[in-house]
């Protein structure tokens, strides 16, 4: 997988950057992260992509100039990976369609436990073919945070889950390039 896949550099608005997400994303530092940009945090923790489908009108509403997606990662247990890419491909069609003139970025599943890492693998491939059909920019974070077992790199987490601070910050310095 390649580290990033840059197709869209589109009309920028002038609204807010705008992150999608579960509790990966409500817990970033995204204000301080990016103190150039009006920033919106739109993580909710637990949220599958289905319920982060089901606030799309609100993500809309807000009529943001980025909106970067990440998502899946609560479904890694439950659902097949065919659910997921779909739920991912249904949120950047929609997106794509009432806010044409936005710049999307889906982030790659990030790693967790290795006994998860090849449905994420899967998920991630798929979502990376498909991306580029809505003009969205891929951003692949599996090499820089996976193991080479699949399982998420210790220093960038204390639960094989959530991120710590270096974490956020390799995170935010892979996302800069295509939100800047």
């Amino acid at each position: 997988m390649s580290e990033t896949h840059a197709v869209h550099p589109g009309p920028a608005s002038s609204g807010p950057l705008l992150l999608l997400g579960d509790s990966l994303t409500e817990a970033g530092p995204w204000e301080s992260a990016f103190p150039e940009r009006e920033v919106v945090n739109a993580g909710v923790p637990g949220d599958t992509t289905e319920d982060v489908a089901a606030r799309l009108d609100d993500v809309v509403a807000s009529a943001p100039s980025t909106v970067v997606l990440m998502a899946g990662t609560n479904e890694s247990r439950r659902a097949t990976v065919e659910q997921v890419v779909r739920g991912i491909e249904d949120i950047l069609f929609r997106l794509h369609h009432e806010l044409p003139d936005t710049r999307l970025v889906v982030c790659s599943v990030l790693p967790r436990e290795r006994e998860r890492a090849d449905w994420i693998r899967d998920v991630n491939i798929h979502v990376r073919q498909f991306a580029p059909t809505l003009k969205a920019d891929f951003l692949d974070l599996w090499p820089t945070f996976a193991e080479d077992d699949g399982e998420l790199r210790g220093e960038f987490t204390t639960d094989r889950l959530h991120l710590n601070d270096h974490g956020y910050d390799a995170w935010a310095g892979l996302l800069r390039p295509l939100v800047a």
